[in-house]
């Protein structure tokens, strides 16, 4: 293995204990009833600090929900990209390889976010038409964070116009610290799901590019052989 996959396998195993860990104490430090309906949450203090800190903001809310719609829509852009290359290749194999590499990392994140959603950590910090929901981590940072950050990645691999990347990356990371600050001030969330959602998701783009680096040129070799 080379030095720098190494490097890239280290630091994807680091942030994958680090989310561990974080979820587990998120879950079982200074748990305290301070929720809606007496839900119980980890990290009471600093949570209930923060919380009335920034009190709840729904027009932060409905924004985010309203952003929150940019990075699912890259994801059918880039799924539509692959079915296009399937039908002209007419092989699955002859379809860019990031791009295989991509839909099995959307199907990965899917299935973290469901998860999450039938293994509830905390509930929110406020009801949700009039009823608990899963907080942890927040959704939108995940997701946001993830489907932003490949779609970088992807552009600079498909389109040659570095004014068009440079753009792509602009609008990428305004997207993600807009998603991530006002999900925070919305009050929708305590602080330690923005945390949460940031860890998880840095290990998933963590374990993506490692696969790129590793396997892409094993692929790219192969699909030469074959050819």
């Amino acid at each position: 293995m080379k030095k720098e996959n190494k490097h890239t396998f280290f630091i994807t195993v680091l942030l994958c204990i680090s989310s561990v860990i974080f979820t587990l104490l998120t879950k079982l430090a200074d748990v305290q009833p301070i929720g809606p309906q007496k839900s119980e949450i980890g990290f009471a203090a600093v949570n209930g600090f923060i919380h009335n800190l920034f009190g709840v903001n729904m027009i932060w809310y409905h924004i985010t929900d309203w952003l929150g719609l940019i990075p699912v829509f890259t994801t059918f852009v880039f799924f539509a990209v692959g079915v296009a290359q399937l039908i002209r290749r007419k092989s699955l194999f002859k379809v860019d390889k990031s791009i295989i590499i991509l839909g099995i990392f959307y199907i990965l994140v899917i299935a973290v976010y469901l998860f999450f959603e039938s293994y509830i950590i905390n509930y929110r910090p406020v009801l949700m038409n009039g009823r608990l929901e899963a907080s942890y981590p927040s959704s939108h940072t995940l997701m946001t964070i993830c489907l932003m950050s490949v779609c970088i990645d992807q552009c600079s691999r498909l389109i040659k116009s570095k004014t068009i990347n440079t753009v792509v990356k602009i609008i990428s990371y305004a997207i993600i610290a807009v998603t991530i600050i006002g999900r925070l001030i919305s009050g929708v969330h305590w602080f330690t799901d923005i945390i949460g959602g940031i860890l998880i998701s840095l290990t998933l783009l963590s374990l993506y590019h490692s696969a790129i680096k590793v396997l892409l040129p094993k692929l790219n070799l192969t699909s030469k052989h074959s050819t």
